[in-house]
């Protein structure tokens, strides 16, 4: 079973080896860099009005993991004009000020979907932190760091990735800072 914050000795999982169908450039990455990963694929409902919510409902019921173990991806704009990504827990709230001061200050705002789509590789609701078509500064929320596994996209809706933070971190050259909006 999925482990829960760190509370005892962690488990580890085998690198998978992938189906084509589950396949993206973010699990690429992770096969290319040996990183221990499990991929999760679920029938994606293309009438769910929440992709993150969607991810939380079966990845819990299978699982049974917390929905903050769930990380989505978001992509914002910085006052610079250039595009960077926020990885946060799917029931938070993305503090944009928190975000843009995590980058170094200024302003920050979400990215228009094309743009995140376009830098990224992926549509909207399936875009990975991991693999995208132009790397793009990262930050990662402070609370990954209480889990000893966590779950994001892997790239196409319906597709999540069971990784340690600290590869995700690594892999994606984040930073890591609270950037969530209150309770």
């Amino acid at each position: 079973m999925f482990p829960g914050p760190r509370a005892g000795p962690g488990r580890r999982f085998p690198t998978v080896v992938l189906m084509a169908s589950t396949s993206t450039p973010a699990t690429t990455l992770l096969i290319r860099e040996k990183v221990e990963h499990r991929v999760h694929e679920y029938e994606h409902d293309a009438r769910s009005g929440s992709y993150g919510a969607e991810a939380v409902d079966v990845m819990g019921e299978r699982l049974g993991v917390d929905a903050a173990q769930i990380f989505k991806t978001l992509v914002v704009k910085l006052s610079d004009g250039k595009l960077a990504v926020a990885v946060i827990p799917v029931p938070a709230k993305l503090s944009l000020k928190a975000a843009a001061g995590a980058f170094g200050g200024g302003k920050a705002v979400m990215a228009e979907r094309a743009d995140a789509e376009r830098a990224t590789g992926y549509v909207l609701g399936g875009i990975s932190p991991l693999g995208q078509r132009s790397r793009l500064r990262t930050v990662v929320d402070a609370s990954v760091q209480q889990w000893e596994r966590v779950l994001c996209s892997a790239g196409r809706r319906g597709l999540e990735i069971e990784i340690a933070p600290a590869d995700l971190i690594r892999l994606t050259g984040a930073v890591v800072a609270p950037v969530t909006a209150g309770p």
